[in-house]
């Protein structure tokens, strides 16, 4: 897998840690995330397979509902490469959009894949779909999109059917008819009537696990009465012809509200397969990013998350989706530099089911633009190298599943979201540092705020300034949580002074005066923060 060395995701110790760790085997960027055995259901707020164990969702999103209609990339890959990509990259599922003319509309879906592009004006594309896809050009859309299904069931990748959005096309904007039922591209009862030809149409492919039944409800008609009233018609509608997927529902404004769900609940015929999905970039707080303290709006940003979307999972209501997130892999973007530790911490902290945003280095045709790369993107625009490796290597930190049932023998992890990696105690020196979370030490953590490593008597105490820890047989070293975005680890040190857990440019664990705690716009706290991960698994 190679690595294209752009300007890399917030800091020098970011590409040190990869490179060090890479060469001597303690990073891995590979498969990890467990398969599904037959129907998945659901177990308060987990996935679970038919025998109660917990599956989790590690996905990408692969875009299949642009004006081509047709899976974004097979004019630079074939399909099966980019499915083996994606297994390679540690995930086990994939966000298939879909747009609802799909299946609604006769005369597009029987187009041929060979129609629909020349139609466009999409020769280039044609040929590199004939070349590395030739079983292709000559299926009719439906066909292809069923080949694709095909395809990913042979390579073992779970599926969750999105659907898109009506009109074919890139999404989204407020008013762009396809927001909220009842627009002009949004007729309730064309749109139910298609969830019921795709729940039947992936009655042929066990590999489809779940169908969200529409993406990013918007727009100036959007209400909770609307959204409950069809809603439930649309899960009953997928549940009645296919009861073997999981039945995902998104929220208004985006995708980033579900807080009416705390007054007031749903009410479906069916039992353990509603889950509830949200988005989340660095975009829908605005620009807010960039306009503070870190701390301050990591912990005010991620509150407002958890009161819109959070508690479903916090409060074991419901399995929580977070089926859009993601940033731009070039590093160039502030707004999602910052962001990116933050969501990283709190994805890995609440242990969500995902889909990063997204797969393709490049579309075929995008608002009216050929072959316009993705940014975005995990690949480059060639579909064939990893746009950012170390951007990667941070994700996989989240396919881990830090929970798994019965929730029994918990301890804590501590867990680095500028890195993606997790403290651990081992070889060669049996220092604390920074390595793969598959790997992380195991810590007890209660109320006297004491960090012990788990099966010993041996407790974190804090020295000094530019000092390491040490395991020591006791301690007076009571670790608080200091700042506001929750994620400063600090104590009295055993000369006197007040500091936080920090990482050298070595990886190494260190302690150093807190930083960054409040106040002060560009100063980035990230070397110091650390979520406090639940964990059985790890």
């Amino acid at each position: 897998m190679a690595l294209i060395l752009t300007k890399e995701l917030h800091s020098p110790l970011t590409l040190l840690l990869l490179v060090s760790y890479s060469c001597i085997g303690l990073v891995q960027v590979g498969p990890i995330a467990v398969q599904a055995q037959g129907p998945l259901f659901t177990d308060s707020r987990w996935i679970v397979d038919g025998a109660g164990r917990r599956v989790k969702l590690a996905c990408v999103n692969w875009p299949s509902h642009l004006q081509p209609m047709l899976a974004e990339g097979l004019s630079k890959q074939p399909a099966d490469v980019i499915m083996k990509k994606i297994k390679s990259m540690g995930f086990n599922c994939v966000r298939f959009t879909w747009p609802l003319e799909l299946v609604t509309n006769g005369s597009l879906a029987s187009r041929t894949v060979n129609q629909s592009f020349q139609g466009l004006g999409l020769s280039q594309a044609l040929a590199g779909i004939a070349a590395n896809n030739s079983w292709a050009p000559d299926l009719t859309l439906i066909d292809a999109f069923k080949a694709m299904l095909a395809r990913f069931q042979r390579n073992n990748v779970m599926i969750v059917l999105d659907n898109h959005l009506t009109v074919p096309g890139w999404c989204c904007q407020w008013s762009d008819g396809n927001g909220f039922f009842g627009d002009k591209f949004f007729d309730p009862n064309l749109w139910v009537n298609g969830l019921i030809k795709m729940a039947r149409l992936a009655t042929s492919f066990p590999n489809v696990i779940g169908m969200s039944l529409r993406n990013e409800l918007r727009g100036p008609r959007s209400n909770v009465d609307d959204w409950y009233k069809y809603m439930q018609q649309g899960a009953e509608a997928v549940h009645t012809t296919n009861p073997n997927v999981l039945v995902i529902l998104s929220g208004l404004n985006y995708d980033t509200d579900l807080s009416f769900l705390q007054n007031r609940s749903i009410h479906v015929s069916f039992a353990r397969k509603l889950v509830f999905e949200v988005h989340w970039y660095s975009f829908s707080d605005g620009r807010r990013w960039t306009a503070g303290n870190l701390n301050d709006l990591c912990g005010n940003i991620s509150s407002r998350v958890m009161a819109r979307a959070g508690f479903l999972a916090r409060k074991n209501l419901s399995p929580l989706f977070l089926s859009e997130f993601g940033v731009d892999g070039r590093g160039t973007n502030a707004g999602d530099n910052r962001y990116l530790p933050c969501i990283l911490a709190m994805a890995a902290t609440e242990d969500w089911d995902f889909a990063i945003w997204a797969l393709q280095g490049s579309y075929y045709l995008r608002e009216g633009v050929m072959d316009m790369e993705e940014f975005y993107g995990l690949l480059d625009d060639n579909w064939s190298n990893v746009r950012n490796l170390t951007l990667l290597t941070r994700l996989s930190s989240l396919q881990i599943p830090y929970r798994g049932l019965p929730l029994k023998r918990m301890h804590m992890i501590l867990f680095h979201p500028q890195t993606g990696l997790c403290v651990t105690n081992g070889p060669p020196t049996r220092s604390l540092r920074l390595s793969s979370c598959r790997a992380a030490q195991a810590w007890m953590y209660g109320p006297q705020r004491f960090l012990q490593a788990e099966g010993t008597k041996s407790f974190l105490q804090a020295v000094g300034p530019q000092k390491p820890p040490r395991l020591a047989p006791s301690s007076t070293s009571q670790w608080d949580m200091v700042s506001n975005s929750g994620l400063h680890l600090s104590a009295k040190a055993m000369d006197g002074s007040t500091v936080c857990l920090d990482v050298d440019g070595k990886g190494l664990l260190i302690t150093n005066a807190c930083k960054c705690l409040q106040g002060d716009k560009s100063c980035d706290p990230t070397s110091q923060w650390f979520g406090l991960v639940q964990s059985n698994t790890v």
